[in-house]
């Protein structure tokens, strides 16, 4: 395979890689802006392929038509574009990754799982599609958001392990001997403490969405009075994600020269936790600032996404320490 192929192939699949996050902060716009059920159905908006400017085109009786079972039937031009316009960002993510899934044919002949992965990101990417419309049909069930998002993040991952296996011997240069054994260990907790920390994230957004609906959107200085305990067990573990965080980024610190792509990663991890943290606070202390719950949202996709990088490259070195390992001969 030519180097053209493979640098076609890593192009596109970092592309799509950013699209999806992308996709997630417009996701969390559409959350904090209770555009959700902007488009009571699926997938038209309202019967409409492109969905109407005013209530005018709407036919009267359109509440009993379209929002069975919706508290709010009011139409909202702003909400329902913004969903609107969500969906169209989702059917381009389809685009890019039908364009990746294309151009990893090359590695049928070197690396078959190269493509696999991408396939799989095809298909799961369908199923995402099917997902958010059952999401729709149950008006915003907290279990389907959790899954939703949950989906988005393994999505992410498959396409972030399958560049970086295009590239493994690169990520194989990287010099990881005075790592702690432990390091990986802590690495893998840290990972799923940020997928706890995100599914209690979901949950906490569906209790503001109903105290936010109880207050028609407004008062939001006197939504904190009727946080739930979830609320506080997800603000409290922030702290602890924090610090496992902050040893990892020190071992790497202490550990490797300033070249390596690691400590890269690590500086980038604490950027994008301290960001999320500050984004949370915000949420907490200054009356739920809807800007801030879509940053909030991205930067703990973003941590995860850089923790499963920085999991890959460990893997990916260790395997050269193996193969360099002296054999000991038995007399």
């Amino acid at each position: 395979m030519n180097t053209e192929t493979a640098q076609r192939f890593r192009r596109l699949g970092t592309l799509t890689i950013f699209a999806v996050y992308f996709v997630i902060l417009v996701g969390g716009i559409v959350r904090a802006s209770g555009a959700g059920m902007g488009c009571p159905d699926w997938p038209t908006c309202f019967g409409q392929l492109v969905p109407p400017t005013s209530e005018a085109e709407l036919p009267e009786n359109y509440h009993e038509i379209y929002a069975v079972g919706y508290a709010n039937t009011d139409f909202n031009v702003v909400k329902t574009w913004t969903e609107y316009l969500n969906r169209l960002t989702g059917v381009t993510i389809g685009f890019l990754i039908f364009l990746t899934l294309w151009s990893s044919r090359a590695y049928l002949k070197t690396d078959k799982a190269v493509f696999y992965l991408s396939l799989a990101v095809f298909l799961l990417v369908g199923f995402q599609g099917w997902l958010g419309a059952v999401v729709v049909k149950t008006h915003l069930h907290p279990l389907m958001i959790t899954a939703h998002m949950l989906l988005a993040l393994f999505i992410v991952a498959l396409l972030i392990y399958a560049i970086a296996r295009s590239q493994n011997e690169t990520l194989r240069q990287i010099d990881i001997s005075q790592l702690p054994d432990r390091f990986k260990m802590v690495l893998s907790v840290a990972m799923g403490m940020t997928l706890i920390q995100v599914a209690m994230g979901t949950q906490v957004r569906e209790a503001v969405d109903l105290i936010a609906t109880h207050h028609n959107y407004i008062d939001r200085d006197y939504w904190r009075d009727s946080f739930p305990i979830i609320f506080y067990v997800h603000r409290s573990f922030s702290a602890l994600i924090l610090f496992t965080n902050l040893w990892l980024a020190w071992k790497v610190y202490q550990s490797v020269d300033k070249s390596n792509l690691l400590l890269r990663m690590a500086y980038a991890l604490i950027g994008l936790i301290i960001t999320a943290i500050l984004a949370g606070v915000s949420l907490d202390r200054l009356g739920m600032p809807a800007v801030a719950q879509p940053i909030h949202l991205l930067m703990a996709n973003l941590i995860f996404g850089v923790q499963f990088f920085i999991f890959i490259c460990i893997n990916y070195a260790a395997k050269k320490i193996k193969t360099q390992a002296p054999h000991t001969e038995i007399p």
